[in-house]
C-alpha cells in the first residue's frame, strides 16, 4: 500500500514565477539540495517542458547515483513536477506547487515514493539509512530553506 505524500511548506519572499524560474532550472538544484549535486537536460531537451527528460546526479556521503527525470508538469509560477526512474523502475514523484501569500509565495514541496515494495525494502541498507522518509522529509525542509536563501540573493542588486 502506497504511503502518504511527504508535503513540506515555506513561505518565501518572492514572487511565484521567481520561485518557479528557479526549481525548473534543474542544472541549479544542487545550490540548495543537500544531496541532489544538479541536473541536465538529456536528449533533445533544453527547458522544462512536459515530456523533457533530465538526468539528475546525488551525492550522499560516498555514495553517488544519478537517476532519470521526466517533467510531467511545467506550469510557470504555479507547479513544476517530474518523476524519477532508476533504470527503468519508478522511484518517486517530485513536485513544487507556488502560491501568492502576501509579500512572498507559499511553496510546498511534495515527495511521492513510487518505488516497489522490494525496491523500498533494499533502499535503505544499500543507502545508509533507517528511515528514508524522515532523512527525505529532513532534506526537503532544507531545500525550501536554501530556496528561499537564492531568492533572497537573486533579488539583490549587484
Amino acid at each position: 500500500m502506497p504511503l502518504e505524500p511527504l508535503r513540506v511548506e515555506e513561505k518565501i519572499a518572492a514572487t511565484p514565477d521567481e520561485l518557479y524560474a528557479l526549481v525548473s532550472d534543474v542544472t541549479r538544484t544542487g545550490e540548495w539540495s543537500p544531496e541532489n549535486i544538479g541536473g541536465r537536460w538529456i536528449g533533445s531537451a533544453d527547458a522544462p517542458v512536459v515530456g523533457a527528460k533530465f538526468r539528475g546526479s546525488n551525492r550522499r556521503g560516498f555514495r553517488r547515483w544519478s537517476t532519470t527525470c521526466t517533467v510531467v508538469t511545467a506550469d510557470p509560477g504555479k507547479e513544476f513536477a517530474f518523476e524519477v526512474g532508476f533504470y527503468g523502475i519508478p522511484v518517486a514523484r517530485w513536485g513544487y506547487e507556488f502560491a501568492p501569500a502576501g509579500d512572498g509565495t507559499l511553496v510546498t514541496e511534495t515527495w511521492n515514493d513510487r518505488r516497489p515494495r522490494w525496491f523500498a525494502l533494499a533502499a535503505g541498507p544499500v543507502m545508509g539509512l533507517s528511515d528514508v522518509r524522515t532523512h527525505t522529509e529532513q532534506n526537503m525542509r532544507t531545500t525550501l530553506a536554501r530556496l528561499g536563501e537564492a531568492a533572497v540573493q537573486a533579488s539583490q542588486p549587484s
